[in-house]
């Protein structure tokens, strides 16, 4: 936590104003926070201006700065014309959970595990992980309609080979209808439900439930 306190301190005292971000320290530490604390969440700018005090075009400014120094990841929503209304809105997650852990004061597993962004902060750490373990050429998205179905992480592999991911902090996975359904529309070669757990098992409608590490060793040996 000390290591990271600093780490963070440094970014903010030195790289953010030298990549061009002028703005209040406890500004920008705050802004970084609340992304923590809206892990995976759709991007409002609206919302996080009116919160912070400032313009939707400094929101937009910051978050843009975090992505180029690699400290935030963009996700984009997938678009694809199955004839329903597509969520059309990007998602933001800070990328290192150990960053996530450090601004949100999360100094143990206990204090992890009664945060209301544990299972968030999973999603965050499992999506990185696995996107570093896909080959080269490979597209990230999600994909969500308005309707309901969703799918956390769809990896677009080399060739247009889509793996859909749900991920979910659950000893005892089950397929949702809404990832059900997002994997029809997508026509997903490959279901995954990711868990933190041991055993890979099959599920439902051509789902497998599989740990963390199994699926990255999948996608480094599909590349």
């Amino acid at each position: 936590m000390r290591w990271r306190g600093n780490f963070i301190r440094t970014h903010l005292e030195r790289d953010l104003p030298q990549s061009g971000l002028r703005a209040p320290t406890e500004t920008l530490r705050l802004f970084w926070t609340m992304l923590c604390h809206r892990q995976g969440s759709l991007f409002n700018a609206a919302e996080l201006a009116r919160s912070l005090g400032i313009s939707v075009p400094s929101v937009t400014r910051y978050a843009d700065t975090l992505v180029d120094l690699m400290l935030v990841r963009r996700l984009q929503p997938y678009f694809t014309n199955v004839g329903k209304r597509l969520i059309k809105t990007l998602k933001l997650f800070v990328r290192d959970s150990g960053i996530v852990h450090s601004l949100l004061n999360l100094g143990s597993l206990h204090d992890l595990l009664g945060h209301p962004a544990a299972g968030a902060t999973w999603e965050g750490l499992a999506m990185e992980n696995l996107i570093g373990a896909a080959p080269r050429g490979t597209d990230a998205y999600f994909y969500r309609t308005r309707s309901g179905a969703e799918i956390d992480l769809l990896l677009l592999l080399p060739g247009e080979e889509p793996w859909a991911v749900e991920i979910k902090r659950t000893r005892s996975p089950g397929v949702p209808k809404g990832f059900r359904i997002a994997t029809a529309d997508v026509m997903a070669t490959r279901s995954f439900i990711v868990y933190p757990g041991t055993e890979t098992c099959p599920l439902s409608h051509g789902v497998v439930a599989t740990p963390l590490p199994e699926l990255m060793k999948q996608l480094i040996r599909w590349g």
